[in-house]
Order: C-alpha cells, then sequence, then structure tokens
C-alpha cells in the first residue's frame, strides 16, 4: 500500500453550534481554508474533534458530509477509534463506506488490555476491513502504551499501513521505525513538538492540533524536514513551537478552540466534560500567539 500522506495532517476541530449541535457550515469552511493553506491530510472525528462526545448518529453524519465535501482534494482520513472492538470495526467499515482514504484507530482506553489484547483488537479491524488503519498510540489517554514489538506484529498486517506515535518516548520511536523499516509502513509524530526528531529518525509527518491555527506553517515546517532542508527545518521548528506548546497549556482541545475563536474562527460551544478556558491559561496563549505574529489582530 501507498503512502497515505507525507507532510503535515491537521487533526481537526469539530465546531459546533452555540446550542451544541453540530456547525456544518463552520466544518466545510475549515476544510477550505486547510486545502487553500497546503495542509496534506485531514483527520476528522478523533481527539481533537471531540470524536468520544458526538453521537454515533453525529459520528457518521460529519464523516460522511466530510468525505462529500473533501471530495478528494486532499487524503481524508477517518477517526474511527473506540475501545469497543466491534463498534471500531463498525465504524470503520462505514468510513470505508464512504470513500475514506484511511482510519485512524486507538488501542482501547479504560478497559485496557494487554500486548495480545491490543493486537487482537486491531486486527479485528483489519480482518474486516479493507482501508488503511493507522494505528494511534496515545498512552497519555489510554493508560496503556503499545510496544514496538507489538506495532511491528501490527505492521505484518496487510492494511495496516502507519502510526501516530504520542508515546513522548523518542527511543520507543526509534525502535519502531527500525523494527518496521524493511515492511511498507510509515510513522508520524503524534506529538507537535516533536515533529522535527521524529522526522529526523525517518517518519513521514505529524497529525498536528497547531494546523488548526497555523496551517501553512506547519505544512512548510514539516516538508522543510521531509526534504531533509534541515536548516529551514530547525528555523521553522523552533518558531512555531512555543505555539505547539501552548495548545496543551489545558487538555486538547481546549486551547486550539480558544485560540481559533480569538481568530475569529468561532467553533461555538465546548462539549462537556471539555470547558472553556481559563483566564490565566488563556493570557498566557495569547501572549505566545501575539509572540509568533499574524494570527491576531494587533
Amino acid at each position: 500500500m501507498s503512502t497515505i500522506f507525507t507532510g503535515s495532517c491537521v487533526a481537526m476541530i469539530t465546531p459546533f453550534k452555540e446550542d451544541g449541535s453540530v456547525d456544518y457550515d463552520g466544518l466545510k469552511a475549515n476544510i477550505d481554508r486547510h486545502v487553500a493553506e497546503g495542509t496534506d491530510a485531514l483527520l476528522i472525528c478523533a481527539t481533537t474533534g471531540e470524536g468520544a462526545t458526538l453521537s454515533d448518529e453525529e459520528h457518521r453524519s460529519v464523516l460522511k458530509a466530510s468525505a462529500e465535501y473533501i471530495d478528494g482534494r486532499v487524503p481524508f482520513i477517518a477517526g474511527t477509534g473506540s475501545n469497543d472492538t466491534s463498534y471500531a470495526v463498525s465504524l470503520t467499515q462505514f468510513a470505508e463506506s464512504i470513500g475514506a482514504d484511511a482510519a485512524l484507530v486507538i488501542n482501547p482506553y479504560y478497559n485496557k488490555t494487554t500486548q495480545e489484547g491490543i493486537y487482537q483488537h486491531i486486527k479485528a479491524v483489519a480482518d474486516n476491513t479493507n482501508i488503511p488503519l493507522i494505528v494511534y498510540n496515545v498512552p497519555s489517554r489510554t493508560g496503556s502504551n503499545i510496544l514496538p514489538a507489538t506495532i511491528a506484529r501490527l505492521a505484518k498486517l496487510p492494511t495496516v499501513q502507519a502510526v501516530k506515535e504520542a508515546s513522548g518516548d523518542l527511543s520507543q520511536i526509534a525502535e519502531v521505525i527500525e523494527l518496521t523499516q524493511d515492511d511498507d509502513f510509515d510513522v508520524y509524530s503524534g506529538n507537535d513538538d516533536q515533529t522535527l526528531p521524529i522526522i529526523a529518525l525517518g517518519g513521514k509527518g505529524v497529525i498536528s492540533v497547531t494546523a488548526n491555527i497555523a496551517p501553512k506553517a506547519v505544512h512548510d515546517m514539516a516538508m522543510a524536514c521531509v526534504e531533509d532542508r534541515m536548516d529551514e527545518a530547525r528555523k521553522l521548528f523552533r518558531a512555531i513551537n512555543p505555539l505547539n506548546r501552548a495548545m496543551f497549556y489545558e487538555n486538547n482541545p481546549i486551547p486550539v478552540k480558544a485560540a481559533m475563536k480569538l481568530m475569529g474562527l468561532d467553533t461555538g460551544a465546548m462539549r462537556l466534560p471539555m470547558v472553556p478556558m481559563s483566564e490565566g491559561a488563556q493570557a498566557r496563549m495569547v501572549e505566545v500567539m501575539k509572540a509568533y505574529g499574524g494570527l491576531l489582530d494587533d
């Protein structure tokens, strides 16, 4: 299977109206903005997209509306992960049926499992679909880490194409790349602040939160890394990294939605258990955004 994308994939927010319903006009406007500014792929309904608080009907509706509106302009990755294996299979089958280019599948959270259970969970999705899969390893949210040996096993499955690595452990990520280098398998950074080192190790790009507010900048930085223009890449990375940190002053997607609102890209109300950003954290974030330049009006 070929690489799903190279460069920057935005982990897109899901915009809501003030009454809490999905803002489909806002969704389309965001898609247009990312296509225009060079974002290389769009991930819909994952963590940043608050997929966990979308009902099944909403989740499928947002994925379908996105597929129809993106219309092949850039690769479309559907967030279809769940800690319920059968539901993850069903949602991934739906993503395949609407023409998604790939699906992001997380290891089971809350109920957790062994490494064998993680393997069997993702294998069940792979066995029942034909769509390329990106494994999502984010121990801070799932409570369990997918070890390099397990990712290497998963990489042998025909449709398991990549991993979004958000373990934060560069030594582990280096081992994943080493163990899968002979497979048709790609590694993406799942943490904006590790994009440069992960691509330098052999990764293909980043699945980015920061790209919601600075899509062209993240694309330019990621591609400079991929194309081995390292002097430029380091300069761009150092410039944007304070923004990367600011997007995690509070739990994602609270800061990025607050930042977008400040930029005039209002995403509506937060869905509980997400709450508006605290005044202190937002004030710190505003200073970072002003220092970066071009994001806020004077």
